[in-house]
């Protein structure tokens, strides 16, 4: 069994956004050829985040809420406790996928999950997340350089979804946006990062995963 056929996951805790990312693009940046594929968990204070083509009209009212230009693909969006975000950041011509299959791979695993937890989810082309009854419930930003992933999916779990009607979620006027909590789910956060963490690492097709590993530091050096 290859290293490269397990996935390194990493639990940072909360954790503020920017060295996050500033984190994965060194980590993209430097990784090899035999660089083992590595997904990080986090949650982030409050901030909303602009993709590189977001529209600044969709961002209605930030208030005292920071707003952070990135490097991802979509529009806006809105990190905050309680929201799950996982990023993947995978050699995805070493995995033989290419960007769709990617994305359709990481929506179907929070689709398992939600199907785990006795929820219908669907995604829907047009407007790349997962959505259930009540409204769009994960939301999917990626970016891929030198043939590595970073950035990923947010998955609302049970959070303040006030400051999503700051902004226009993910470019679409008027979209509802809902969290397991609003469905009458109460899994604390440890249990949906163990499900997602074993959905990806299913739909994606490693063999396992080496969990509990140091946290990475914003140079990407762990």
């Amino acid at each position: 069994m290859s290293a490269n056929d397990r996935l390194i996951v990493r639990d940072l805790g909360l954790r503020d956004y920017e060295p996050v990312w500033r984190a994965m693009q060194a980590f993209t940046a430097n990784r090899g050829p035999d660089t083992p594929d590595e997904l990080w968990l986090v949650q982030h204070p409050p901030v909303f985040t602009l993709g590189q083509a977001a529209k600044p009209e969709h961002l209605l009212a930030p208030g005292d809420i920071p707003v952070v230009q990135i490097d991802r693909g979509g529009q806006v969006t809105y990190h905050g406790p309680g929201q799950l975000v996982a990023y993947l950041l995978a050699d995805i011509r070493r995995r033989g996928l290419g960007v769709q299959a990617l994305v359709r791979k990481l929506e179907q695993a929070i689709i398992e999950v939600l199907a785990g937890y006795g929820v219908h989810a669907w995604a829907d082309r047009a407007a790349p997340g997962v959505y259930v009854e009540g409204g769009k419930i994960a939301a999917l930003g990626l970016r891929i350089k030198h043939g590595g992933s970073y950035h990923g999916l947010a998955f609302n779990i049970d959070m303040d979804l006030e400051p999503f009607s700051r902004i226009n979620p993910c470019g679409h006027p008027g979209m509802a946006v809902t969290q397991l909590k609003n469905l009458g789910i109460s899994h604390d956060i440890t249990r949906v990062n163990a499900d997602l963490v074993s959905q990806i690492t299913r739909q994606l097709g490693y063999t396992g995963t080496s969990a509990n590993q140091p946290q990475p530091s914003e140079n990407g050096d762990t």
